[in-house]
């Protein structure tokens, strides 16, 4: 499996799984260092299942058998226990009395794992592939509603300013009529932490029909919105309590980084000639603070 936490599959597995598959999963997040001392047939008599039923899940979620799930659950305690931050011991859930301090290492633990998980698993031939189309492009589209249409206007932004003929779209009409207005010289990205969001996922489904080049950015490689791209960019989700559903924008914010400046290197002239004429917007802009006599 790629170098990510264990439980960080779990959870984004566990909205596609039902019934008794769903008990061990949700069991396995509520203690993962208990279930280090469970075997199969003691973890299926906690969720009131089976030993049967705990392989099952473990090759649901892409994992060989039990044992290795226990070898996972073991990894990645040994590496929260020697991070900085200590995520192991500080766990992503915050309750009403914790202190400021402890939210404070719980958000900053989790992002940060959550970045360094998705620089590691990042697949360089994908993003390479998705910067050649992307610099080349006649025209790029992005698609991202909700929390992810924030991501969108962030990547049109960052394109635009090295001169890229990009459009963020945030809403579902707009999008799709665009998209129907794609060629094969264009690029159409879509971005949802889910990859279920079907505002998204419609609009992507279009272009790639128009036969232009389709990227999706999720944290779910087996999404419908990752099937209808042609390139998939994975993140890895990191989610704490009242960060649910968002939690997965910095490293997403990551991708789209890496995604950004590897196009600015493959149109460097373009780029820099861009940069260059803008570059005095921000200071001539800047409110200059006065001293007092």
């Amino acid at each position: 499996m790629p170098p990510t936490d264990v439980t960080t599959l779990i959870r984004t597995e566990l909205p596609r799984l039902a019934g008794s598959l769903r008990k061990v999963g949700e069991l396995i997040l509520e203690d993962p260092a208990a279930v280090t001392h469970c075997s199969a047939a003691e973890l299926g008599h906690r969720t009131g299942t089976s030993q049967a039923t705990v392989t099952r899940f473990c090759r649901a979620i892409g994992l060989d058998s039990y044992q290795h799930l226990l070898i996972e659950l073991a990894q990645e305690r040994g590496r929260g226990q020697v991070s900085d931050w200590g995520t192991a011991e500080i766990g992503p859930e915050i309750s009403p009395d914790d202190s400021l301090e402890r939210v404070v290492q719980v958000v900053g633990s989790t992002d940060l794992r959550a970045v360094q998980q998705t620089i590691d698993r990042i697949d360089l031939d994908a993003i390479e592939r998705a910067a050649q189309a992307t610099a080349r492009a006649r025209r790029i589209d992005v698609y991202g509603v909700g929390g992810s249409g924030a991501v969108a206007q962030e990547t049109e932004t960052r394109l635009f300013r090295i001169g890229c003929a990009v459009r963020g779209w945030t809403e579902v009409h707009g999008a799709a009529t665009s998209a129907a207005l794609l060629t094969p010289a264009d690029v159409a990205i879509g971005i949802s932490h889910s990859g279920a969001t079907r505002e998204t996922v419609e609009p992507l489904e279009l272009a790639k029909e128009r036969g232009a080049t389709t990227v999706a950015i999720t944290s779910d490689p087996r999404s419908a919105l990752a099937k209808a791209a042609d390139i998939r960019l994975v993140s890895t989700a990191s989610e704490t309590s009242f960060l649910t559903g968002i939690g997965g924008r910095h490293s997403i914010l990551v991708l789209i980084d890496c995604l950004y400046v590897r196009v600015a290197q493959l149109s460097y002239q373009r780029a820099s000639a861009s940069l260059a004429l803008t570059d005095h917007i921000g200071p001539r802009h800047t409110v200059k603070s006065r001293r007092s006599r």
